[in-house]
């Protein structure tokens, strides 16, 4: 029987991170802030030492649309790191952390899978090094300060009616989604209407992973809009002052995580919005630090390549100055039959026509990639023992024809070397010469900024507000928001706002049902749909099947 996740992780030969950091990238014990043995942050002193040095070759991970059968974005992520440094390039990955909601709820770890993870698997999974605590606990320092300061006095006029700062926690529970707070006298302050999103939809979460120093996360902290005053003006975090404590809480998370995967091979593990309700993209600073370390960085954005990688593209990238020079787009057999309407219970059946049908999914996400983004991409088909040569011979042909490369890999069965052949296909991508591009221009109003989105990536006809929404749009725009880039918070599973579309649906309309300033992160959020920024647990969460056996072993985690 074949070996789960969990198992395979804790059997792994690991080395000290001591090691793989002196070994594999040159750092002394000294730069290292150890989390036990297998885990440490690198010192922001010593990548401040790294900023003259050359960057290596970002390589980004995207998927097609997500299904119920799995693609293996992270696996491939982790597989290629793993396949780079098995061909001879110097290579380190750089993924986000997982966050606890998705863990004990239904999607998983964000660990890989196979005999391409990164470990210690469990810590990663569950508490790691205490980045989220942290996050949680600024922004909840934050809400508290808002309460507190009106119940005493309310000196800066903050309009109860219209807070927009939600507490957080790291959990889904739907319970949370709309409360009611200080109830039980005066003594415990104001009621009013409030509500909690899980830690990874917070805005400090967003300028956590797009903050470049410590200097530069507390001005972003202190630029937060948390509300507004009876006559309209914006009430700021540092109008609180309460940015200051907020970034000491959050001093030593900035410091990215060093870990490794099971062939030994450096990873930086840091930062984790979810890219169906923000930017979907590991910390900028783990990121840049990784190029300076590597010839090859290997990243990830959240679910497809319509959702994370555009926000990768027109967020992380516009504002850093990051470049890609190869894009793989990971998918399997299974999941493009499902998507051309197979039933789950038949996609290990050979399908030839539901496959074909499929097949759209992915040709949008390359055109995507090669014609709106500009960059030059691979497929990566993770192999399954049921997949069949004339399934394969089907996508090499129809893919053929936009001039992409079809790749099989095997890197959940056998590590690195599974996925050689992948690595040797990026490496020749990032020698051609490419037409990096992004979606919109800065100048381009938020409101064209979001049409473009939706009908040059989505395949949308347009966007549609009610007057409510369209006016408040307006409102930030003749506030000076104007320039700021926008993310689209919207279902993963269909690139329009229905998840039980699959495949590639056009011309159907995107609709605007929120927007949130984030005024620290410096972009403005468009909620689509029926998101929710505080998921709920399933019917059967994982939680039920996760536990410690009489020995202290974790088991039941994947």
């Amino acid at each position: 029987m074949p070996k789960s996740d969990i198992e395979i992780a804790q059997a792994a030969k690991m080395e000290r991170v001591s090691k793989v950091a002196k070994d594999k990238l040159g750092i002394s014990d000294d730069h290292l802030v150890p989390y036990g043995h297998y885990k440490a942050k690198l010192s922001l002193d010593f990548i401040e030492t790294l900023k003259d040095k050359p960057n290596g070759k970002l390589v980004l991970v995207t998927a097609i649309s997500p299904t119920p059968a799995g693609e293996g974005k992270t696996t491939t992520t982790v597989g290629l790191g793993d396949a780079l440094n098995f061909i001879g390039k110097k290579a380190i990955i750089a993924l986000r952390e997982p966050s606890l909601g998705p863990v004990f709820g239904m999607k998983g770890g964000a660990a890989g899978g196979g005999y391409a993870q990164v470990v210690p698997m469990e810590d990663i999974n569950l508490h790691f090094t205490g980045d989220f605590a942290a996050i949680a606990l600024a922004n909840n320092l934050l809400a508290a300060a808002i309460d507190n300061h009106i119940h005493h006095g309310n000196e800066l006029n903050i309009d109860v009616r219209r807070i927009q700062w939600k507490r957080v926690v790291d959990m889904n529970d739907r319970s949370l989604r709309d409360i009611t707070i200080a109830l039980g006298g005066p003594a415990n302050g104001y009621p009013r209407q409030d509500g909690f999103d899980i830690v990874v939809a917070s805005e400090v979460m967003a300028i956590f992973c797009l903050s470049t120093s410590l200097k530069d996360m507390k001005e972003r902290l202190g630029n937060i809009v948390i509300g507004y005053t009876r006559d309209q003006k914006a009430v700021r975090a540092r109008d609180l002052k309460v940015h200051g404590a907020m970034t000491v809480l959050l001093k030593d998370a900035l410091a990215p995580n060093l870990v490794q995967t099971l062939e030994n091979n450096p990873a930086f593990i840091h930062g984790g919005p979810f890219a169906n309700i923000a930017h979907g993209c590991n910390s900028v600073i783990a990121t840049q630090t990784a190029l300076k370390l590597a010839d090859y960085v290997v990243t990830e954005a959240g679910f497809g390549a319509d959702l994370g990688a555009e926000k990768f593209i027109d967020i992380k990238c516009r504002k850093t100055g990051l470049r890609p020079s190869a894009v793989v787009i990971v998918a399997t057999v299974r999941a493009l039959k499902y998507h051309g309407g197979a039933d789950l219970k038949t996609i290990n059946t050979e399908n030839l026509d539901a496959l074909e049908k499929g097949i759209s999914n992915i040709e949008r996400h390359v055109n995507n990639v090669t014609k709106n983004y500009g960059l030059p991409c691979v497929v990566s088909i993770n192999h399954f023992i049921h997949d069949t040569d004339a399934e394969h011979a089907l996508l090499r042909d129809k893919l053929g024809k936009l001039g992409v490369p079809v790749v099989l890999a095997r890197h959940w069965a056998e590590g690195g070397k599974g996925a050689a052949d992948v690595a040797r296909e990026v490496v020749k991508l990032c020698e051609q010469p490419n037409k990096f591009s992004f979606v919109y221009e800065d100048s381009d109003p938020l409101w064209d900024k979001m049409k473009k989105i939706a009908t040059k990536i989505y395949g949308a006809a347009d966007v549609t507000a009610d007057a409510k929404i369209r006016g408040q749009i307006k409102k930030l725009q003749d506030e000076g928001y104007g320039h700021f880039p926008v993310c689209v918070a919207k279902t993963q599973y269909s690139f329009s706002t229905d998840p039980q579309l699959r495949g590639a649906p056009s011309g159907h309309m995107l609709n605007i049902r929120e927007v949130r300033l984030n005024a620290g992160a410096e972009f403005i959020v468009m909620v689509c749909g029926d998101v929710m920024t505080m998921p709920g647990l399933p019917k059967v969460p994982s939680a039920e099947i996760i536990d410690l056996d009489d020995n202290g072993k974790v088991v039941g985690l994947f």
